[in-house]
Parts: C-alpha cells; sequence; structure tokens
C-alpha cells in the first residue's frame, strides 16, 4: 500500500529539473497513474524499500548470465530509449506510471548529468536497461526493463548486478528501490521506516560522489 497522506508538491506543478532534484531531496517522487495521464502524482512511501550494497543477493542464473558476459553493458549512451522503452507495456504489466511528461522531464535530468541509465547491447541492439537518479551518494532507481524477443533476458537483472558493483567502486551508500516487490526482494531488499530513509538520504546527498 502507498502512503498517499505524504504527497508534495501538487501535481499541477510542471515537472522542471529544479523540482525533481528538491522533490528527491526529500525523499519524495512522481508517478503517473498510466502512461497517457496528463500530470503525475508524488509519493513518500513509509515503509521505503531500500537495496543494501553489501548484501546483494545475486541468484545463480543472474551469477552464470554475468559470468558469461553476454551483454555489453555502458552508462549514459542511450538514455532516451531506455526510459521510452521501460514506459512501454509488458507481459503481466499492462500499464505503466512513466508518461510523456516524466520522460521528458527525466530527459532534461539526464543532460544536467543527474538521471542515469545502465544498458545492456546485444549485437549492436538495447535489449535491457534502467534508469534513476543519483545524487551524493544515493541511486533512486525508477524502472527497468528487458527485451527477451532480441536475446535480452536476464538483461536488466544483469543491468542491476553491475549498478550494485559500480555504485561500490565509487564509494556511494544509499540504492534507493522505493517500494518493494517479490521480484525485488530476490535481490536483498528490505524496507525501513519513512524516518530512518530520511536520515540515511541527508548522509548520502551530502557525500561528494559521482556516478
Amino acid at each position: 500500500m502507498v502512503d498517499r497522506s505524504h504527497e508534495h508538491p501538487p501535481r499541477e506543478l510542471t515537472l522542471t529539473p529544479q523540482l525533481l532534484v528538491a522533490a528527491y531531496c526529500q525523499g519524495v517522487f512522481p508517478m503517473a497513474r498510466s502512461r497517457h495521464a496528463p500530470g503525475v502524482e508524488w509519493f513518500s512511501p513509509d515503509p521505503r524499500a531500500v537495496l543494501p550494497l553489501d548484501r546483494f543477493k545475486c541468484p545463480r542464473t543472474l551469477r552464470q548470465a554475468v559470468e558469461r558476459r553476454l551483454f555489453d553493458i555502458r552508462h549514459d549512451t542511450a538514455f532516451a530509449d531506455v526510459i521510452t522503452a521501460c514506459s512501454h507495456k509488458r507481459p503481466g504489466h499492462p500499464e505503466t506510471w512513466i508518461n510523456r511528461q516524466i520522460i521528458e522531464s527525466f530527459i532534461e535530468l539526464h543532460e544536467l548529468g543527474v538521471a542515469h541509465s545502465v544498458e545492456a547491447w546485444r549485437d549492436g541492439q538495447l535489449v535491457g536497461g534502467l534508469y534513476g537518479v543519483a545524487i551524493g551518494g544515493a541511486f533512486c532507481g525508477e524502472s527497468m526493463f528487458h527485451r527477451p524477443d532480441l536475446g535480452g533476458t536476464n538483461a536488466s537483472k544483469v543491468c542491476l548486478a553491475h549498478l550494485v558493483a559500480h555504485m561500490k567502486s565509487r564509494g556511494f551508500i544509499l540504492l534507493d528501490v522505493q517500494m518493494n516487490s517479490d521480484h525485488m526482494r530476490r535481490f536483498g531488499t528490505v524496507e525501513i521506516p519513512r524516518k530512518e530513509y530520511l536520515r540515511r538520504l541527508t548522509d548520502a546527498i551530502a557525500m561528494d560522489v559521482s556516478f
């Protein structure tokens, strides 16, 4: 259940990079009711889901996929393509929360060096990826996708494993996954009270590290 008691600011506000950065620094993030919705709503879940970097679980099939090096993993070479792919319908998920307003505003955020993508390429094609927001030592994961029809089975999971390793190497301390799911629990996500999350977020965004 998403706690809507802390929705802020009003959804009619224009999504600007400045507003997005201010919101994420307060533990608030936007979602649309559907990919065709005209605006967004704002959320700050309690409890909050995070993935402790030192407790990341790598299932056997994922470990094998990483070791086989099936994909060419890149950063920030196709951000617009990644977020657009994340907004598309997928089996079992007929609707998404990423609308045109979110896509356009996050592309602006990417151009400012705040939003980032991790991409899996195979045979010259983008077959999976994820994107999120990096502020200080915090990375707020937003969404991921994969294209099994193009040989991208496990591609998004490999991107997640790469993200965790990259964050550890760069000195990041907080990987926010916002709301938990059975899928993410497989990798070691835990839920913490919003008050504790905000304390960790404050410590993380004060750090001088870069993605």
